[in-house]
């Protein structure tokens, strides 16, 4: 089954005018990928990537570069075939430890390193880390100031993303965002929820507006963005250089293809067959598992299955089976299985899309 998806057709990355500017790295698609926790390990992030994320950072990696022997960190700052630029997003509270691992990464291939101030979760801003740090912007200042003079003479630019504040009574985005201009920040990512909201509900991208209208460095959109559609509202609304794709990719890193077709083209690309989809997720399971081996492919492979399995006409069903797989094999034969069937009655394109 080696290189199944290296026969799926892709938009070309190569837009014919330049979406936004971040450093020296020219980017040509307004759609890039999140990076998030458990999901955009190197795989997802190559895969994304060939079907046309313009950008797609690591997944979260600590400051503290005492913890940086373990394998899951030793995974994250693999970047080996990935497409350039390579983003390496670092979580932290000390402004000389970030500065520290942003130098490290650089020597490591990092191209871009992005600041995490958008994490919600409850052990992340525990640590004053995340989301947390925007109850303190002198603290953002400090850290912001410390990176890009850590890096800035390897030529290597800094963005950062964040929420809309820490609640609702203290929305202050805008000036997290002035600060982070002044501070020499090269690009923003916005989601639009305060940490309180969490994922709960709508985005607020008004709050985005005002973000974008006080800043000449790219900003990015990011929240609730499902569609090729909604990419264009969105844009329309909040004036954003771009947009970052988060949950709506889990299971269709496909979407990109779509938004980037609509946002450069004018139009969406004809949709994947069946059995180009089929081919984009036996091709997928194979990188995990080489990549993250018996034991975690296993798992990691699972959650990604949870999501593929809704292409299925009985997701139910083979979800069930995925999950109860006890080995990489056993797994991939089961979704061979699956798949196989659900595309030999190809009808040339996904019902639905």
């Amino acid at each position: 089954m080696a290189g199944l998806a290296s026969s799926v057709s892709v938009v070309d990355n190569e837009a014919p005018q330049s979406a936004f500017q971040i450093g020296r790295w020219n980017v040509k698609a307004p759609a890039v990928l999140a990076p998030m926790a458990g999901i955009t390990d190197r795989p997802f992030r190559i895969l994304a990537r060939r079907l046309g994320a313009a950008m797609a950072a690591s997944e979260m990696i600590t400051s503290d570069t005492r913890l940086w022997s373990s394998r899951k960190s030793r995974q994250r700052m693999n970047h080996e075939g990935e497409p350039e630029p390579r983003i390496v997003q670092l979580a932290g509270a000390e402004p000389a430890a970030l500065a520290e691992a942003a130098r490290r990464n650089v020597d490591l291939g990092a191209q871009i390193i992005d600041i995490n101030m958008g994490c919600p979760a409850k052990k992340v801003c525990n640590r004053l880390c995340g989301s947390a740090l925007m109850q303190d912007e002198p603290l953002i200042a400090r850290i912001l100031e410390a990176v890009v003079a850590a890096v800035s003479t390897s030529g290597i630019p800094v963005t950062l993303k964040t929420r809309t504040g820490w609640d609702r009574e203290h929305r202050n985005g805008p000036s997290v965002a002035r600060i982070a201009e002044a501070s020499g920040i090269a690009a923003l990512a916005i989601h639009g929820r305060t940490r309180a909201d969490f994922y709960e509900g709508s985005a607020e991208y008004d709050t985005i507006r005002a973000i974008r209208a006080g800043v000449r460095i790219p900003v990015l959109a990011n929240g609730d963005i499902d569609s090729a559609e909604k990419a264009q509202a969105v844009l329309a609304c909040t004036h954003a250089s771009g947009v970052m794709i988060g949950r709506a990719a889990h299971g269709a890193p496909w979407i990109f293809r779509d938004i980037n077709g609509l946002l450069t083209n004018g139009s969406k690309p004809a949709p994947l067959s069946r059995l180009e989809l089929r081919d984009i997720v036996l091709g997928h399971l194979q990188d995990i598992y080489a990549f993250h081996g018996e034991e975690s492919g296993l798992r990691i492979a699972r959650k990604h299955l949870g999501w593929y399995s809704r292409l299925l006409d009985e997701p139910a069903a083979a979800r069930a089976r995925f999950m109860a797989a006890e080995s990489t094999s056993l797994q991939f034969a089961c979704a061979q299985e699956y798949f196989d069937l659900w595309s030999a009655d190809d009808s040339g394109q996904l019902n639905g899309q």
